[in-house]
């Protein structure tokens, strides 16, 4: 089979960044769309509630799955520097503790959604006529863990080998199936919210099966072997070391994501309808540069595990110029056209005027949050994954929970309560290009410097 991967190592730097960096961006758009679909289907064809019911559980859901994700961006790290450093034998050892680890995890998640599903949207203040919709919701979703974490956990291996290609093709062969699950368990067997989800559980089986099966095919020195599968323990010691600051990161991220959430929720089922579709589009502004600062956090693994450093700072700077390039092109495409874009989403007139203010309101500084995506993958990729817990920690939970307090004291409407976003970016971009400059994050490290572990 044709070697589909990049080297980041050597040629190019812009080049390589783009062809790696490309399909990254088509599978986050991909992603997107799977949860723009969702929408389109329940906001309209099963109405509001529905879709404020799915929406409320999007922020619980992501808060438990944001710890495993961040897991994942640990073992893609270490992936990476194993194979820049041509270690293969360790390599293949975090390849199947990594998938090892994903088993259990799920397991643990599928627990906690199913058990304490409806404790958790309550404590949300969901509202009592979409309480069992959302329950219902969320409780099926969980069904899909082992599906969602094991494509996460694997696509995030092959593109820490340099192969993103192959998870976006995948990727899109899920939403194909995800389109074929929202038109089946909505439009013609009327299942209502549950179809939305099972359409999800589909769609990721689909991407999970496909992109382990190709871990399965890799090169002979370091493939997956499904009977090989087991947690060896200074490996998984070593996953931890990055991917638990960055699992602790995302969760208490999403925490407070979900903390919001429940504020909105008591400004009533329009405002909440209104935040979803915003979110759903939000997401076509956010994964772009994520899938940059992916890209990034690929490009100086690989680049610190041959002993690359100057490359690896020069991948950082092209990384940067193409996220702000990125989201500027998109957000002023999505915000002069917001009010046009939200009827996709919702053909509740109050729903629609109140998200395209939302968007209006924030998309046009969007581009400052590049600045924490791509410094913060630079950093992450050197293995400093718990100097960005620690400003994340500060920013993006503890000052967005002070403003958030002081918002709805002033405010009483979700666009004037969603400025709470733009003002920890700006401090969160600070700390991170502060940290950044100050070069703590590559003193482990030095040109031409042997391969090592993070």
């Amino acid at each position: 089979m044709k070697n589909k991967s990049v080297d980041l190592t050597q040629g190019s730097i812009t080049r390589a960044m783009l062809l790696f960096a490309l399909p990254l961006l088509g599978t986050s758009i991909i992603q997107q769309m799977y949860n723009t679909v969702d929408l389109m289907f329940v906001g309209n064809l099963l109405g509001q509630d529905a879709s404020a019911a799915v929406g409320t559980c999007s922020w619980p859901i992501n808060c438990f799955v944001g710890f495993f994700t961040g897991m994942g961006v640990g073992i893609g790290v270490l992936v990476s520097q194993a194979y820049g450093g041509k270690d293969f034998p360790r390599l293949k050892k975090i390849l199947h503790t990594a998938m090892g680890f994903s088993v259990i995890g799920s397991a643990v998640l599928l627990f906690i959604g199913w058990i304490f599903a409806p404790a958790i949207l309550r404590l949300m203040n969901t509202p009592d006529e979409i309480l069992n919709l959302a329950v219902m919701y969320a409780r099926i979703y969980f069904l899909s863990m082992f599906s969602i974490v094991g494509f996460n956990f694997s696509s995030g291996i092959l593109r820490a080998l340099g192969d993103s290609r192959r998870p976006m093709i995948y990727q899109l062969l899920g939403g194909f199936a995800n389109i074929l699950g929202n038109t089946l368990f909505i439009y013609i067997f009327h299942f209502g919210v549950a179809g939305a989800a099972m359409a999800t559980f589909l769609s990721q089986t689909v991407a999970a099966v496909l992109t382990i099966r190709r871990l399965c095919h890799l090169q002979k020195e370091y493939r997956l072997c499904l009977r090989e599968i087991r947690i060896e323990p200074h490996t998984l010691k070593q996953i931890f070391v990055i991917g638990v600051p960055v699992g602790v990161q995302t969760t208490v991220v999403s925490l407070s994501l979900v903390l919001l959430q429940s504020q909105i929720n008591t400004m009533g089922v329009t405002s909440m309808a209104a935040y979803t579709s915003y979110g759903k589009l939000e997401g076509l502004v956010y994964f772009p540069m994520w899938a940059v600062g992916q890209a990034v956090t690929t490009f100086v693994g690989q680049n610190l595990g041959c002993g690359q450093l100057r490359r690896a700072e020069k991948g950082t700077k092209v990384g940067l110029i193409m996220g702000i390039l990125i989201t500027v092109c998109i957000t002023l495409s999505l915000t002069a056209g917001a009010h046009v874009v939200m009827r996709l989403f919702s053909s509740d007139a109050a729903v629609i005027d109140l998200s395209s203010k939302i968007v209006v309101r924030l998309f046009p500084l969007y581009f400052i949050y590049v600045f924490v995506e791509i410094f913060a993958g630079a950093i992450r990729g050197a293995g400093k994954a718990a100097a960005i817990m620690c400003i994340t920690l500060l920013n993006m939970f503890a000052i967005r929970l002070l403003f958030l307090y002081i918002a709805m004291q002033i405010f009483d409407t979700v666009y004037d309560v969603a400025l709470i976003f733009p003002a920890t970016w700006v401090t969160t971009a600070l700390c991170v290009s502060i940290y950044y400059f100050s070069g703590k994050w590559k003193r482990d490290w030095s040109e031409s410097a042997s391969p090592r572990t993070a």
